[in-house]
């Protein structure tokens, strides 16, 4: 049997495998993706991107193009949050931004990347047995021209919730199957049905529909305008039902017809859909994201409850991984490094669990004292911290990795802020372009530059802006804060603490 070697196998070429690969090539690294499809997903299922991913892609230079290939780069800020809605639009400030893009154009956009960048991506590839021990993974792949093995350094599942990775490594993946059945569309509706000023519709033998999520004793149907001058609509019906659907299975008008007939006890005449698809929900969680030299992100490390949060949570799966494998490969990589992506990024996986779990909480139930928990659960939002502090979670975007220093930013994503050099303006984001370590000065520490500069590899900026959050600040290469120094901290304080981060993150000693 043919046998051939590389550094890094990924397994899956969905939104996580290829934004891993993407940002492997970024830091020197080429890596080969096996993907089991013979040919890229068509099925729709995700409808766009959300949360922290929208500042990770800027950081990296891709946002603008996946705004240019939105239908809707910038869609109303209101988001359902398990049976209510998280409305943004009175507020100066949205915590919560989104891009409405397919997933299958994500995909597509994102293979561009990582093959510009040297990844290569093969596709019919499909993996059937693994064994590694403390130097190598050995794979076993079934591909189009037969059967052959290959030798990597290192193997990541980011092969969905069905991870055949996962299973062959033996992580357990704990959690619980919903006995519900989601079914949703982009659709016009029939002339015969009226489209109402505030959003709703007036269905002929029906009544009137508002828009929102509408409880029924056979599940909950929710509507929401897309183009109302064009009679678009968003169609969605949620129904217990104890069948396994395979969601690669498209999802055909037919059935979508039937559920909503079942749901609302009426027929909604609606034309051709735009969009179609069927999905279930899990609440799972890898026991260990990391076992040996395979590792796992996205769906094949976690399945969450509610819709708009997976993409979004396992593409950052992958920006904290890659720069970590990449230092080991290139051989600086402290001892300890790649034990902290299961440390963050399993702690990150409890973020997003604890909303969505929250959401199927808010969700189910039609008595009355599910629908008072909505209620109140309404009345809350009306505060407007609170409103801010859900758009926060739901976004990701108050995760702050657990660290060591004392400093507020420390752990946190690094925020954008506006810098003047002597070259000019720039902002944090277009330094992290390149997806290097960064030592940003704020306010002219030259006893804390030339620690930095023992380094080769940490870039050194030095820049003002206005109101610095610190003096100075080391951004990981995934956009996260390793150390800040307080504004005016005295210097054998921060220079311990700063060469305490270097030598963890980054092998400085």
């Amino acid at each position: 049997m043919q046998e051939m070697t590389t550094d890094v196998i990924v397994v899956g070429a969905g939104p996580a495998g290829l934004m891993l690969a993407g940002e492997l090539g970024r830091a020197g690294v080429r890596p080969l993706v096996l993907e089991r499809r013979a040919e890229p997903g068509t099925a729709q299922k995700a409808s766009g991107l959300g949360g922290r991913i929208l500042d990770v892609l800027r950081y990296r230079g891709l946002l603008d193009r996946m705004t240019a290939v939105s239908g809707d780069a910038s869609p109303k800020p209101i988001f359902p949050f398990g049976g209510v809605y998280l409305d943004f639009t009175g507020l100066d400030e949205i915590p919560l931004h989104a891009v409405a893009i397919p997933q299958a154009r994500v995909e597509e956009l994102l293979a561009e990347d990582a093959v510009d960048r040297g990844a290569e991506i093969r596709r019919g590839h499909e993996v059937v047995s693994m064994t590694q021990d403390d130097a190598v993974v050995i794979v076993a792949v079934n591909g189009p021209d037969g059967p052959y093995r290959l030798r990597a350094r290192y193997l990541v599942g980011c092969d969905g919730g069905r991870s055949r990775i996962r299973e062959l490594t033996g992580i357990g993946f704990p959690g619980n199957t919903y006995p519900e059945v989601n079914r949703l569309a982009v659709v016009a509706v029939h002339e015969s049905v009226s489209v109402l000023d505030d959003g709703g519709i007036e269905v002929p033998g029906a009544g009137r529909i508002a828009p929102g999520f509408t409880h029924t004793g056979s599940g909950v149907f929710a509507l929401g305008p897309v183009s109302p001058e064009d009679r678009v609509m968003f169609f969605q019906t949620t129904e217990n039902d104890d069948a396994e659907y395979d969601n690669d299975e498209p999802l055909t008008v037919a059935e979508l017809g039937d559920s909503v007939r079942r749901v609302l006890g009426a027929e909604v005449p609606f034309g051709a859909p735009t969009r179609l698809s069927r999905y279930q929900f899990q609440d799972r969680q890898a026991e260990n994201y990391r076992v040996g030299r395979v590792f796992l992100a996205g769906d094949a490390a976690h399945l969450l409850p509610a819709t708009g949060a997976a993409m979004n949570l396992g593409m950052t799966d992958s920006v904290n991984l890659a720069w970590k494998l990449a230092a080991d490969l290139h051989g600086w990589a402290p001892a300890d490094l790649l034990d902290t992506y299961h440390l963050e990024r399993h702690f990150a996986g409890g973020r997003a669990l604890l909303q969505t779990r929250a959401q199927a909480a808010l969700r189910q139930g039609q008595d009355p004292a599910a629908e008072a928990l909505r209620a109140v659960f309404r009345e809350l939002l009306a505060d407007e911290s609170a409103l801010r502090r859900m758009g926060a979670l739901v976004a990701g975007t108050d995760l702050r990795y657990p660290m060591p220093g004392s400093h507020s930013l420390a752990g946190a994503f690094a925020p954008d802020l506006s810098l003047h050099t002597d070259q000019g303006t720039t902002t944090v984001a277009e330094l992290m372009h390149a997806a290097r370590p960064v030592f940003l000065d704020l306010a002219d520490r030259a006893d804390l530059r030339e620690i930095v500069g023992e380094s080769p590899r940490v870039e050194i900026h030095s820049a003002k802006t206005v109101d610095r959050p610190a003096d100075a600040v080391l951004i990981r290469p995934d956009g996260h804060i390793a150390w800040a120094a307080a504004i005016d901290e005295p210097s054998e304080s921060a220079a311990a603490d700063l060469r305490a981060a270097l030598t963890r993150w980054f092998g400085v000693e």
